[in-house]
C-alpha cells in the first residue's frame, strides 16, 4: 500500500480503515491510475480492510498530531516502553485502554505483541468524531469511486463496481443506502 504519510514507531495504526482523510486521498490517487476492473493490487489492499466492523475517525487531528499527543501521554505516564505498555493496557485480547485527545476524540489503545509496534491505536466508537462502518460498505464505496466514479450512483453501476472484489450484488440502490452515503463522505 502506498504511504500518504509515515506510521512512527511504537504506533500500529491503518489509515485505510480508520482515518477519512487518509480514506478520501487514497480513493482519489487510485481513481487516477485505476481503470476497471482494477489491479491485482488495489484489490488485494482491499482485502486488508477485512470483514468485520470498523470506527473512522473524521476530526480534523492530522496523524502526526494524533502520534504525538499518544506518545506524549505515554511518555508522561511512564508507560511509552514496551513493557510498562503491556502493563498499564493489559496483554489479552479483550484488555485495551481509551484516552481523549485535546480535540476530545476517544482512541483505543491495545497492546501489540511486536518489539518496534506494540502501541494498536484506532479511534473508539464512542468519540464524537467517529462513525461505524461496515467491511464491506467500505469496500463498495472504494471500488465505486475509483473503478466507476460517476456522480450518479446506479445499482448496475455499484454491482459492477463490487463484483472484482467478489462483493455479492445488491437488490436495488435503495437497499445500499449505507454504500451511497459512504461515497458521498468520500466525495466531501
Amino acid at each position: 500500500m502506498e504511504a500518504a504519510f509515515q506510521i512512527p514507531e511504537p504506533f500500529l495504526f491503518s489509515p485505510l480503515k480508520h482515518y477519512l482523510p487518509y480514506i478520501r486521498e487514497y480513493a482519489e490517487r487510485k481513481a487516477e491510475k485505476e481503470g476497471y476492473p482494477g489491479s491485482p493490487e488495489f484489490l488485494r489492499e482491499l482485502k486488508h480492510i477485512g470483514s468485520c466492523v470498523m470506527d473512522i475517525y473524521r476530526g480534523s487531528l492530522s496523524p502526526d498530531h494524533i502520534f504525538r499527543e499518544i506518545r506524549d501521554f505515554l511518555l508522561s505516564r511512564g508507560t511509552a516502553g514496551k513493557k510498562a505498555y503491556g502493563r498499564w493496557t493489559g496483554k489479552s485480547y479483550s484488555s485495551y485502554r481509551i484516552i481523549k485527545l485535546s480535540d476530545n476524540s476517544e482512541w483505543i489503545l491495545k497492546y501489540n505483541e511486536d518489539d518496534s509496534r506494540y502501541v494498536h491505536i484506532f479511534p473508539s466508537r464512542s468519540g464524537p468524531y467517529t462513525f461505524r462502518v461496515k467491511a464491506n460498505t467500505l469496500k463498495s464505496a472504494l471500488l465505486y469511486q475509483v473503478l466507476v466514479g460517476r456522480d450518479y450512483i446506479s445499482g448496475e453501476d455499484l454491482n459492477r463496481a463490487r463484483h472484482p472484489a467478489g462483493l455479492s450484488p445488491v437488490k436495488s440502490i435503495e437497499d445500499a443506502r449505507a454504500i451511497t452515503e459512504m461515497i458521498e463522505m468520500l466525495r466531501d
